[in-house]
């Protein structure tokens, strides 16, 4: 949407509610010369009722019916200038800064669906950048104590096509073959010198990072020297609830996870084409043998477990989680193979000696060549992993993956909703209110989204092939439609999330919030209970009021330098 479009929908939203505006400053005029109102809907500021109508003068605030009957129903005067002013600080640098995430889908709807899941639910964003980082520190450390030849370029390997449907194929020799013998030392090296680019630190990356933290920061503290300002500085509510968005953005350039879709595609397919494969009497290309290749991004529609497999931008990493960890750990238990036998000194060949190595470790070749049949007995005991058998520890790193996202997604959204709830008038309000769906809907999200990808593999690795047709047992065929179900759902949510959180920005900045109902806490506190403050500034204790405001920014910001903090504390050595 361009600015002009916008300005015209906010200006026609404007003329809509102009009509039936309130000015709660001439209202307040209008309380104080009216003798006809009754005392018990005259308070003070501080909420506390005036007893004697002598006193007429000190009103500071009304009950909830006297607002509606004196001051209407209505909402609060649009001023652009404030609204420009305000949306400008607050919203508009969050609104650039989402440029800055990771994208690189083969299609345009993809990135658009991938901006608003990270905006509908950091939590997913969240997780998906810690269960990414958890996995290649879980097979970088895997293949340290691998001794064998390209076991760190396969570790490389492994953690780069973490956005991709990575699927392993053992049949006819073609991944042992690509493990032992040494004529694919060439497609290891190569593969992931093509894989060594990055999506990371920029001019334009560091300059939107570091526009976002200054108008933060000298927001807050403009907002926190004057009282009124204060008490409806909306913005500051805006800036924590979209500060999850700064580390968000900061760890994923940090990570710079491989997501361009034909990038991965060309090196995959370059890599391939200079790859071998055993045969009885030797080896050949093993593009000149079939079109099956040992490593592959382009699995076929019936092993997918839900669409977003295919979908590259790191968002999607969620649906990857388990069928990649199947592959990892399958190719990981073909090198421990391979690297105990050659502990052992056995080489390829049973008919042959051992060849002794120089003395930096080097296997010489000879100990690595032989025939398919060979190289299959060299490999048999290699305990594979099935498709429809989970490798230890997933299930761990997804538990902890999930920690960092919740902390910080409640640590921003609970601190702007708690400030504005001890915000006067207190209680839970229309702003608050909006606050907290955000955090819940972006956990639903998270759950839903989650809770599919576990059906959805479940459903995908039981399938069992019948002689002419996949035959799918009924609980299996209901989990994946569950699945499906679960998944239109959480991304349906997300969107929906999503605009309500960028609806919610702008209507704080446009007056939408300032009503009697909202001021009032209605919500909270009931209709009998509320209260509307027309005078802001006789109001008390201020310095609580600055100091839960004070305290919202110090837990939002804690939260988000923690997410940032572990981060960088675990990615120590790993290569994404």
């Amino acid at each position: 949407m361009c600015r002009k479009d916008f300005a015209i929908i906010v200006f026609a939203f404007a003329l809509i509610y102009g009509v039936a505006a309130t000015d709660h400053a001439q209202c307040l005029s209008n309380v104080r010369n009216n003798n006809t109102i009754p005392l018990s809907g005259l308070l003070h500021a501080n909420g506390t009722p005036i007893t004697n109508r002598s006193d007429i003068m000190t009103v500071g605030a009304v009950s909830y019916d006297v607002c509606v009957q004196q001051c209407g129903p209505g909402l609060e005067s649009f001023s652009w200038s404030s609204f420009s002013q305000e949306f400008s600080a607050w919203l508009l640098p969050y609104l650039a800064l989402i440029s800055q995430l990771p994208f690189g889908a083969r299609y345009r709807p993809d990135n658009l669906m991938s901006a608003l899941l990270t905006v509908g639910s950091p939590v997913l964003a969240g997780y998906s950048m810690y269960l990414t980082l958890l996995n290649a520190r879980w097979v970088t450390q895997s293949f340290d104590s691998i001794t064998y030849p390209n076991a760190k370029y396969a570790a490389r390997v492994l953690s780069s096509l973490q956005q991709v449907p990575l699927r392993v194929n053992a049949d006819h020799g073609l991944l042992s073959s690509l493990v032992v013998l040494p004529q694919n030392d060439d497609f290891w090296s190569d593969l992931a010198d093509f894989l060594n680019y990055s999506h990371t630190w920029s001019i334009a990356a560091a300059t939107s990072i570091l526009w976002v933290v200054i108008a933060f920061i000298f927001t807050v503290a403009d907002s926190l020297s004057t009282g009124q300002a204060l008490l409806y500085s909306n913005g500051q509510g805006v800036g924590s609830i979209w500060l999850w968005l700064i580390p968000i953005v900061i760890g994923w350039l940090q990570l710079s996870p491989k997501c361009d879709y034909n990038r991965l595609q060309a090196a995959i397919t370059r890599a391939n084409n200079i790859a071998f494969v055993a045969t009885p009497d030797g080896y050949a290309r093993a593009s000149s043998l079939s079109g099956k290749c040992a490593i592959s991004i382009d699995a076929p529609r019936e092993e997918l477990s839900s669409p977003d497999e295919k979908r590259t931008p790191p968002v999607f990493n969620y649906a990857r989680a388990l069928s990649w960890a199947r592959a990892a750990e399958d190719m990981l238990n073909l090198f421990r193979k391979v690297s105990f036998n050659v502990q052992c000194h056995k080489p390829v060949t049973p008919t042959e000696e051992w060849q002794l190595g120089g003395r930096d470790g080097f296997i010489d070749p000879r100990n690595r060549s032989g025939s398919l049949n060979d190289i299959q007995h060299y490999c048999q005991h290699s305990p594979r992993v099935t498709y429809g058998h989970l490798p230890p520890g997933v299930y761990r790193r997804m538990f902890l993956a999930s920690l960092f996202p919740l902390l910080l997604q409640w640590g921003t959204t609970g601190g702007a909703a708690l400030a504005l709830w001890l915000t006067p008038t207190t209680g839970l309000g229309c702003r608050s209110l909006s606050y907290f769906i955000y955090g819940t809907l972006s956990t639903l999200v998270w759950i839903l989204l989650v809770a599919s990808s576990i059906l959805g593999d479940y459903s995908t690795s039981r399938r069992t092939l019948g002689r002419a047709r996949y035959h799918v047992p009924h609980c299996v065929r209901a989990a994946k439609i569950l699945s499906n179900i679960l998944r239109f759902a959480g991304k349906t949510l997300a969107i929906i999330n999503a605009i309500g959180l960028i609806a919610s920005s702008v209507f704080q900045f446009a007056n939408v919030f300032d009503n009697c109902y909202c001021d009032g806490s209605v919500t909270g506190r009931g209709a009998l209970n509320a209260y509307v403050i027309l005078d802001y500034a006789n109001i008390p204790n201020m310095g609580q009021v600055k100091g839960a405001w004070i305290g919202s920014v110090c837990l939002a910001s804690i939260c988000a330098i923690a997410f940032v903090g572990f981060i960088n504390l675990l990615s120590d050595s790993v290569a994404l």
